[in-house]
């Protein structure tokens, strides 16, 4: 799998949430009315720097608010926090605590992190508080839909609240942890890899660096079973460059790459790959009422530049042949051929033939 500098769009518009998109939204309980919006969390009053533990800048920093609007963005926050895991229940509010307001300086969102922390027990977590992008908005459903992961989202108007995505940095888990693994548990991540490239290209999510998703371990009674899990959606259905939709062509992931080429043979490469289209299959059909709404609000909607969709809908035909790529006029449509492209044709596409 030959290696490429990939260009990223340094600055990636924000695209409205359209009313179509929004009643799509209201329809399976993503769009609900909340206490908080994100320009309200942009009042801080200072900041400090944020640290790892090897005393690293993390880009995030930690702000604070006056003690009048302290008060009254924690009682909001603690009420998102009810609303996103238990419908707006707000018994457990008494025992939440708003441990750390963070503000991250880099990337495209600029979001909130929110620490909240049950006071009874200790146990905490995190949710994000960011701008509403349409772009995000659609790869966070197409994620919930077309992976094995169920995502938890809520949007209100120019707001958008997320879940916290557990897991190791891709990039933390190269640099530390993967020298450290046997050959078995080597073996195993690859062919994670394979199918996560695959994943990604299929239903067009862009800009799959090692520092956009998380590995995430989990402890079977014999071994540790690794999965790999997006945790960044902005770079849905919007660049030009269709190796831009394929992990395995960013240089931040060469790693990954070799590890894949010295534990996996071509023929067990191309079965991953044909399992992950038949999964994306069934994963279709599951979701056959749905996933149709949701990619009718693409088609309608303006997430791209008209220089991105004409190079990546010739380049897909190019390969295909599928004349309907040739004819879309927007992602929705590149998007919708792919994927029924896919449902007709998943068990003999090759797609190490595109360059």
């Amino acid at each position: 799998m030959p290696m490429q500098d990939l260009k990223i769009s340094k600055k990636k518009p924000s695209f409205p949430i359209t009313d179509k998109l929004h009643k799509y939204l209201r329809r399976y309980d993503r769009d609900t009315q909340i206490p908080i919006f994100y320009d309200d969390l942009l009042r801080f009053q200072g900041s400090i720097v944020v640290y790892d533990k090897d005393d690293n800048d993390t880009l995030w920093i930690r702000v604070y608010y006056n003690e009048f609007e302290r008060e009254e963005i924690d009682l909001s926050l603690k009420k998102v926090y009810s609303i996103l895991h238990s419908d707006g229940n707000i018994d457990n509010i008494p025992f939440l605590n708003v441990d750390a307001i963070d503000f991250c300086t880099f990337g495209n969102s600029k979001p909130f992190r929110i620490k909240i922390r049950n006071v009874l027990n200790d146990n905490f977590t995190y949710f994000y508080v960011k701008t509403a992008d349409a772009s995000r908005v659609y790869g966070l459903e197409l994620e919930h839909m077309l992976s094995p992961y169920n995502l938890n989202f809520l949007v209100y108007k120019n707001t958008l609240i997320e879940e916290h995505i557990a897991g190791i940095p891709g990039d933390e888990f190269i640099k530390k942890m993967l020298p450290k693994c046997d050959k078995a548990e080597k073996a195993q991540i690859a062919k994670e890899f394979v199918k996560f490239n695959e994943r990604c290209m299929i239903r067009l999510l862009g800009d799959m660096r090692s520092y956009n998703y998380v590995i995430v371990p989990t402890h079977d009674f014999d071994h540790v079973v690794y999965k790999i899990r997006p945790i960044d959606f902005d770079q849905q259905s919007y660049e030009g460059k269709f190796n831009i939709y394929r992990p395995q062509f960013f240089k931040e992931n060469l790693k990954m790459v070799e590890l894949v080429s010295a534990s996996i043979q071509k023929p067990s490469i191309d079965q991953y790959k044909t399992e992950e289209r038949s999964i994306l299959v069934k994963r279709l059909k599951s979701f056959k009422n749905r996933l149709p709404k949701l990619i009718d609000c693409m088609e309608a909607d303006s997430i791209s530049k008209k220089e991105n969709i004409d190079s990546l809908k010739l380049t897909i035909f190019d390969y295909t042949q599928d004349v309907n790529f040739k004819r879309s006029e927007n992602m929705g449509q590149i998007l919708k051929f792919s994927l029924e492209f896919l449902t007709r044709n998943y068990e003999n596409v090759k797609l190490e033939n595109l360059k």
